[in-house]
């Protein structure tokens, strides 16, 4: 939990710090340093509104789990979570050549209009977007219970590296490109959707929500068993421990879905969801690829005309 807590904590945290980073050197650029303090005013505003807004979530499944609902509500965060995770990255990927342009065109915006509300806006609504996405992706990985993502080391750890790579990212100093960054980042992240994929599949396979044509496909446990306990009974009926210890596919289920016994549903969404993936970056990498031969096109084509 852990680990995922702090690539989440990571990629949402240093999205956030990038833009707010992009829009302050911009009003410093352009000698309109006074309205800075309202940027970071918004910015503050979101970060104690995330907070209110995960123990506005913590209260709800407190009250689902009352209703004995809560299995229900965290299978769907689970498959929410997912979708938004997969669409964070491409979204990411996408956006990141044209934002700094974006920003300071809507920050020219507001300083021709003397627009100070706009600006707070604006850095609000940025940064409590990234902090609800947290929020909604620690209730995933924690089945719930969002106060120990939040309470843990990899949340205060995502959070410091991401300040010191935006720190060393505007002080010119980084020699590591951010889309590198990126692209690790989210391909990890792309791991952890998956897994949170094949977990709520298993968890509703669990509760009879849906069947299973196979339900082990295979067993793994005198290999690498998904939980201590499952170490502990294979070792008492069988009187020999698994080689791995139970506590490395622990670590490895809440990192990527391991599974020791994983049902065909489970393998076949798990293999889908990664065809999935490499037919968007396909279809992706093809239609920019396009967009760059038809300028290319169309000065040959005027070329020829000069001529």
């Amino acid at each position: 939990m852990e680990v995922q807590a702090l690539l989440i904590t990571f990629r949402e945290a240093l999205e956030a710090l990038l833009i707010i980073g992009i829009i302050t050197s911009y009003l410093k650029r352009v000698n309109h340093r006074e309205y800075t303090k309202y940027v970071w005013l918004g910015a503050a505003l979101a970060v104690a509104a995330s907070v209110g807004v995960a123990i506005l979530f913590q209260v709800v499944l407190t009250g689902f789990a009352a209703m004995a609902s809560e299995i229900y509500l965290k299978i769907g965060i689970m498959l929410v979570s997912t979708l938004l995770l997969t669409q964070m990255v491409f979204w990411m990927a996408e956006h990141s050549r044209d934002m700094k342009k974006s920003l300071e065109g809507k920050m020219d915006q507001f300083i021709t209009a003397g627009n100070v509300v706009g600006m707070v806006i604006h850095s609000f609504l940025v940064v409590l977007r990234e902090g609800v996405e947290t929020v909604f992706f620690f209730a995933a990985i924690t089945h719930g219970n969002i106060g120990a993502a939040l309470q843990g080391w990899g949340a205060a750890t995502g959070m410091a590296i991401a300040a010191l790579v935006s720190y060393f990212f505007f002080k010119g100093t980084m020699r590591i490109p951010l889309k590198t960054f990126f692209k690790v980042t989210g391909a990890f992240i792309v791991l952890i959707a998956a897994g949170l994929l094949v977990q709520a599949i298993s968890m509703m396979q669990d509760i009879g929500l849906i069947g299973s044509v196979m339900p082990h496909v295979y067993d793994l446990t005198w290999l690498l068993p998904e939980h201590p306990i499952d170490y502990e009974h294979y070792l008492r009926d069988h009187g020999v421990a698994p080689i791995f210890s139970g506590e490395v596919g622990v670590f490895l289920k809440a990192l990527f879905g391991y599974s020791s016994m994983p049902s065909l549903e489970e393998m076949i969404a798990y293999i889908g969801y990664f065809v999935v993936i490499y037919l968007l970056v396909t279809s992706r990498h093809g239609q920019q690829s396009g967009k760059q031969e038809q300028p290319s096109a169309a000065l040959e084509e005027q070329t020829k005309r000069v001529m």
